[in-house]
């Protein structure tokens, strides 16, 4: 039951999803219909456990109250920013995804919740990848048991002048068990896959600043107009463009999350022995593994290891797994 109307006192309480969050206040809808309207928090609401940051975030369901002074009509008309609905409580994640901060704080950031699937947005060049980035990406997306699929954007650009680039990428990620898709938010290529890849679902689009999220999300659905900007010239580094988290419907069906660019990506609620449950092709090498646990780093009759040695898995990514350890002190 979405909707509870009081006509006596003209109170409607609901249930909603989170679909933007602008700082202390809130856009609603009561998904799969889009009808927009805004709330903010009632009081101080912390989850359980959480020492995240923001105790509410997109794509969470949420319960509301709102008064009115009709008793008719869609939310969106019934709600203004003037007398916005009142939050009033979070319901339990299905899953989600967090971060922390690229410093000493302990502080964590949800960057989304109640996802059916990923789409990190990359590319090989304009701007280049950073495969340790990516792969702590990765790692949260398989801790949450969200499902990832890895978009190459811009190929246009460099799939002649980056071949070799391009060919050692898919080789390391589908051999990982990823999904690579190939499009170009600027020549429609490979669009109307992504589109059809994320039809009925609710999914997130994530990567670095100026890998083209805000492009591609206009190139799936052109009516809608998320704001684009343009790779810094000195650094290579794309501009922010998306200041704050939102949800997308598009007209094909389906919804997006878009996030602003990130620059960091910690890794949160992981102990350093449970990294390597969380890297597929290491987790499958490790049952040959002489003892367990394995820090697949220094003992003897390591299967990990040997399979690194072996070209069977990638020294990228047994790499990004060494520096996830190293990285203890930085992001935790």
């Amino acid at each position: 039951m979405y909707l509870c109307r009081n006509i006596r006192d003209m109170t409607i309480k609901g249930e909603a999803t989170v679909v933007k969050h602008t700082g202390s206040h809130y856009l609603l809808s009561r998904l799969p219909q889009w009808d927009l309207f805004p709330a903010v928090l009632r009081g101080k609401i912390r989850l359980k456990g959480s020492s995240a940051t923001n105790p509410v975030a997109v794509g969470d369901i949420v319960d509301f109250e709102a008064e009115v002074t009709e008793s008719d009509g869609g939310m969106s008309s019934l709600v203004s920013l003037e007398n916005p609905a009142v939050i009033t409580a979070v319901h339990p994640r299905r899953n989600y995804i967090i971060r922390k901060s690229t410093n000493l704080s302990r502080q964590s950031h949800i960057i989304a919740a109640n996802l059916d699937r990923a789409f990190i947005i990359a590319t090989i060049d304009y701007p280049e990848i950073k495969l340790p980035f990516l792969d702590r990406i990765l790692v949260t997306c398989e801790v949450y048991n969200i499902p990832v699929t890895i978009v190459l954007n811009k190929v246009d650009l460099y799939r002649e002048s980056h071949r070799e680039m391009l060919e050692a990428f898919h080789e390391i990620y589908e051999g990982a068990g990823y999904p690579v898709m190939e499009v170009s938010a600027l020549t429609g290529e490979g669009v109307d896959a992504l589109r059809d890849a994320c039809k009925g679902h609710v999914s997130l689009f994530s990567g670095v600043s100026g890998v083209g999220k805000s492009s591609l999300i206009k190139a799936l659905d052109p009516t809608l107009d998320p704001r684009v900007g343009e790779i810094s010239d000195v650094h290579l580094q794309g501009k922010h463009t998306t200041t704050f988290y939102e949800m997308y419907a598009l007209s094909s069906l389906g919804f997006i999350v878009d996030t602003p660019g990130l620059r960091g990506f910690g890794l949160v609620d992981l102990k350093k022995e449970e990294i390597a449950l969380y890297f597929p092709e290491m987790l499958k090498a490790s049952e040959g593994c002489r003892f367990a646990p394995c820090t697949h780093t220094h003992e003897p009759g390591c299967a990990v290891k040997e399979a690194v040695e072996a070209g069977e898995i990638s020294y990228e990514r047994y790499s990004s797994y060494l520096g996830m350890l190293d990285e203890e002190g930085k992001y935790r």
